[in-house]
This record gives structure tokens, C-alpha cells and sequence, in this order.
């Protein structure tokens, strides 16, 4: 059986190479090199890039075959996400690989800074010794603003805390109360800038933040200020910064990003009171190794059909990360409904309940029909061909939502109305502090009950001695019940037994339970 195969553009880590040529062909190629990257991408399966290869429409197109982009680090500002999105193509990137690096250098940047230690190196190596040029400024009780309170933002300001510093932030998606659980300030912008003894930029770079701060904003800082940026070139002006800094109305700058990289030629490199490296917020070997193992295991998951948690794009829409913890649940919520089913529906409902749907909740969807469809398509399922594969059989899909969830803090459910009429359902949730997957509804009958590899589920008349029978014949076939729930709608009338047990049950042994307690519905499922 040929192995897919995985094209690495760009220098990827040792580990991570080790971990891609277990279960496929590793090719490596000079992605910078559009007339070799170009024909190497027509029968590759996944393609891995660092920040040097272009991935455009071009690129994309160039590959039939290409199921998901990895991008060995954090940025995406070279991959078409929209282009490969259209295509299919799932995107993905190692977002956690280098956060502790880069908090580490941004923090490295604004002591260099305030101590002149850039200068006073350089002086020094040139033979002079120069120590009333070269003092510098503590960061006690100072205040510290920092723009952006992402993983990064907040990782530096957890590191500064300690020097005793007052934190303020600017961040217009985070919430007061959660910067305070930080032991931060939000402000807004102007008053960051008017405030802050030192500031450093941990946004991303976008639309609104590109040139955020230019000209204008450099008016309104101290004069005593120093700026960090390790996150994007483009978020500050570096012409506007240069001015500043020649003109005394900023006092130093750490910078590790340029609008154009790579330069050796900004305005910056020529003050002395700018400490400037070339982008090596990622550049520890720590690093490298979580962005080579990140990706490579992110490529596993994808060509498997399994869900990425790194994704950027699932048809479109960027993955909450509120969300991610309950689409494995979501996924075993669809199967337990094909097989509770056995078929598939005319229309089937994905309803999302609670609190999680003032995100976009569309990746809720997509994660219940790859479970509905996992045990009875041959072809492998996954978030990018499951709408494809319910359009194709005909199953009219919708997804609703509300805010209003009365039981439990947030709901899935998974229901279907088959061409009988018949309609079948399945809820599910997380609870606790530990995210515990739990089943609560099956058919309207309630219950509480970890989803497990085995499962079974018998609906029959409610009476006497039904419990009893199916342990007697289970026991006798020495398979081991791990987890049982019986409800009813009511005494006498009709009830569901929800079994767990440790190995699976065969069709014919369902069968004989069946007949045995006259059940008119005897279904099994396997969530491994």
C-alpha cells in the first residue's frame, strides 16, 4: 500500500521528521526555490513550511492531492488560509511551539533596553569604557503596559510581576475580569501609551493592528519611555519609532521584527539606543523542537480524518478554543446516533446549548456528522469532507443554537428524523473541572453516563428481572459490564439500558439479549 506523502520545504526538526517517516514518505525540498517547490507539490498529501516558503493560490493549485499546510511555527502571513480553505485544504500551525521562547526574548529586550546593555556591549568591545554614558533605569514600580494579552502577553507580564512592576494592558477581546486574575489593568489604548515606563506589543498583525502605532501615538508616550516588539513587523512604524528615538521623545527600543524581513537596513540600526535582533523570537532550540513535533503530530491527526486542534480553518471558521474540548464528545455523540439509527437520516439537527455559542459553533457541526458518518462511508471522514459526504447522500443538515440551557452548563445534542418518521437522539456534555465526557439523553430518556470503547444500548417494556438476565447471559460469555444505567418514562411503561462493557459484544450475542427480554431495540457501537 503506498504511503501518503508529506513534503517538508523548509529545515524541520530531527524529532519531528522521526515522527512523520514512521507512517509516511518524508520528501524534503528548497520551498524558497518556486521552480523546484512548484512540481514537487503534485502527489503530496501534506506540506510543511516554516516562514520562507510562499503557499499561495498558486502553490495550492499546483497541488491536487494536498490535504493540510503545516506551518512550523506561529505566523500564517505565508499561507493563503483563504485560498486553501476554497481548495479544501486544511491549515494548520504550531501555535504554542515557541510562546515561552518569545516572552523570554521580549523581556530579555526591554532589560537590555532599560540597562543600555546593546550600547555599553558594543563601547566596550571598541576599547571604551564608558559607565556614567550608559545608566540605565530599574523596572520597579515602574509601570509595564502590554499590548496584547494573548498566550504571550500574558506569559510576559507573569514574568515582570516579580520585578515589581505595575501591569497595564490594552487587549479590546479580553475581558476586565479575567486581566485582573492576572494581576493586570485594562486601559485603553491612549492611556497605555500615556501611562506605561515601558511597553511591549504581543498583538497580532492584521488590518487593525498594522501601523498601530505610528506617528501619532509616539506623541503621546513619556519621553522616558521604552518600546519592545517581538511580536510583528508593521505593528509599529519603524520610520515613526526612528524619529522618536533621534528626537528624545523615546528613550530606548527592543526590536526582534521589521515591516520587511529580511533587512539590514532600517532607520533603527543606526541609534545607539535601539537594541535590535533579527527576528529571534522563536530561535531557541526548545523551540524548534515543540514546532517540528507540533506540526508533525497535527499531520498525523489530519490524515487520519481525525480533528486537529491546531487548526486555523474548518470550512472557513477559526476553532474556539472553548469549543475544542467537547468535539471529540461530539464526534462519539454522532456515532452512538448512526448506530442507534442504523442508518442514516433524511434531516439531521446539530443543537448546541449553553454558553459556548457566542462562539461561531459551525465546527460543532462539522465534528457530529464526521461521528455520524465514520461507521458507514468506506472512505476515510474528515471536518473538510463530511458536509460533502452528507450533501452527496442526501441528508439535510442544520445547526441551531441558544444561550438557554437550563440543566447543564452547555449541551449537544445530535438528533435525527429518518424517511419513517422515526426520530433519534443523543445528548451530550462536559462537566467539572476535568472536562468529563458525559451522556445525558438518549431517545428522551435521561441519564448520566461516561461514553466508553463498548457500548449497548436495549429498549424494551419495563419490568421485573431485565437487569438480572442481561448480566446472566453477559456473565456467561465472561464479558465484564464496566458502567450500566436503566431509565424509563415511566413504572410499567417503557425503558433503555445503557450498557459499558470491557470488549465488544457480538452481533449474535446482541441478538440473543434481545430475544431474551423481547427489547425492540438492541444496538451496539464500538467508539474506538
Amino acid at each position: 500500500m503506498t504511503k501518503p506523502v508529506v513534503l517538508v520545504a523548509e529545515e524541520l526538526s530531527p524529532a519531528g521528521i522521526s515522527m512523520l517517516e514512521e507512517d509516511f514518505e518524508v520528501r524534503l525540498t528548497d520551498g524558497a526555490d518556486r521552480s523546484k517547490f512548484l512540481p514537487a507539490l503534485a502527489d503530496v498529501d501534506a506540506l510543511i513550511v516554516r516562514s520562507a516558503t510562499k503557499v499561495d493560490a498558486e502553490a495550492i493549485a499546483a497541488a491536487p492531492r494536498l490535504q493540510v499546510v503545516a506551518r512550523a511555527g506561529v505566523g500564517l502571513d505565508n499561507v493563503d488560509v483563504e485560498a486553501a480553505t476554497k481548495a479544501g485544504v486544511m491549515v494548520v500551525n504550531a501555535p504554542t511551539s515557541n510562546i515561552v521562547s518569545a516572552a523570554e526574548h521580549a523581556v530579555a529586550l526591554l532589560l537590555a533596553s532599560a540597562r543600555n546593555v546593546s550600547p555599553a556591549h558594543a563601547a566596550l568591545k571598541q576599547g571604551e569604557w564608558k559607565r556614567s554614558k550608559y545608566t540605565g533605569v530599574e523596572l520597579q514600580d515602574k509601570v509595564v503596559g502590554v499590548l496584547g494579552l494573548g498566550r504571550i502577553g500574558v506569559l510576559v507580564a507573569q514574568r515582570l510581576a516579580p520585578f515589581g512592576v505595575e501591569l497595564i494592558a490594552y487587549d479590546p477581546y479580553v475581558q476586565a475580569a479575567r486581566a485582573a486574575q492576572l494581576g493586570v489593568r485594562l486601559v485603553s489604548l491612549d492611556e497605555l501609551l500615556a501611562q506605561a515606563d515601558f511597553i511591549s506589543v504581543h498583538l497580532p498583525k492584521n488590518k487593525e493592528t498594522l501601523g498601530l502605532i505610528g506617528e501619532a501615538e509616539l506623541t503621546k508616550v513619556k519621553p522616558s519611555v521604552h518600546i519592545v516588539n517581538a511580536a510583528r513587523g508593521g505593528i509599529i512604524d519603524e520610520n515613526a519609532l526612528a524619529a522618536a528615538l533621534k528626537e528624545g521623545r523615546v528613550a530606548g527600543a527592543g526590536i526582534d521584527v521589521y515591516a520587511s524581513e529580511p533587512t539590514t537596513d532600517s532607520p533603527l540600526f543606526e541609534l545607539d539606543n535601539v537594541v535590535a535582533t533579527p527576528h529571534l523570537g522563536a530561535s531557541t532550540h526548545e523551540a524548534q523542537e515543540k514546532a517540528g513535533t507540533q506540526v508533525a503530530r497535527s499531520v498525523l491527526l489530519a490524515l487520519s480524518g481525525e480533528f486537529v486542534p491546531d487548526a486555523v480553518n474548518v470550512q472557513g471558521g477559526v476553532v474556539a478554543e472553548d469549543l475544542k474540548p467537547g468535539l471529540p464528545l461530539t464526534e462519539k455523540l454522532g456515532r452512538i446516533f448512526t448506530a442507534l439509527a442504523g442508518g442514516l437520516p433524511a434531516r439531521l439537527e446539530v443543537e448546541v446549548r449553553g454558553e459556548i455559542v457566542k462562539h461561531d459553533v459551525k465546527v460543532v457541526e462539522l465534528a457530529a456528522l464526521k461521528g455520524v458518518f465514520t461507521d458507514v462511508v468506506e472512505e476515510q471522514v474528515t471536518y473538510v469532507n463530511a458536509p460533502l459526504l452528507a450533501k452527496e447522500r442526501g441528508v439535510d443538515v442544520t445547526l441551531t443554537t441558544s444561550e438557554e440551557s437550563p440543566d447543564w452548563r452547555n449541551v449537544i445534542t445530535v438528533r435525527g428524523t429518518m424517511s419513517d418518521g422515526q426520530t433519534v437522539s443523543v445528548s451530550g456534555t462536559l462537566t467539572g473541572p476535568k472536562q468529563v465526557e458525559k451522556i445525558i439523553e438518549i431517545n428522551g430518556y435521561d441519564m448520566e453516563i461516561q461514553p466508553a470503547e463498548h457500548m449497548s444500548f436495549f429498549a424494551y417494556v419495563d419490568r421485573p428481572g431485565i437487569v438480572g438476565i442481561v448480566g446472566q447471559i453477559l456473565g456467561d460469555q465472561q464479558l465484564n459490564i464496566a458502567g450500566m444505567q436503566v431509565s424509563r418514562d415511566s413504572r410499567g411503561g417503557t425503558a433503555l439500558i445503557t450498557l459499558t462493557v470491557d470488549s465488544a459484544i457480538s452481533t449474535s450475542l446482541l441478538e440473543e439479549i434481545r430475544t431474551a427480554i423481547g427489547a425492540d431495540v438492541a444496538r451496539a457501537v464500538d467508539l474506538v
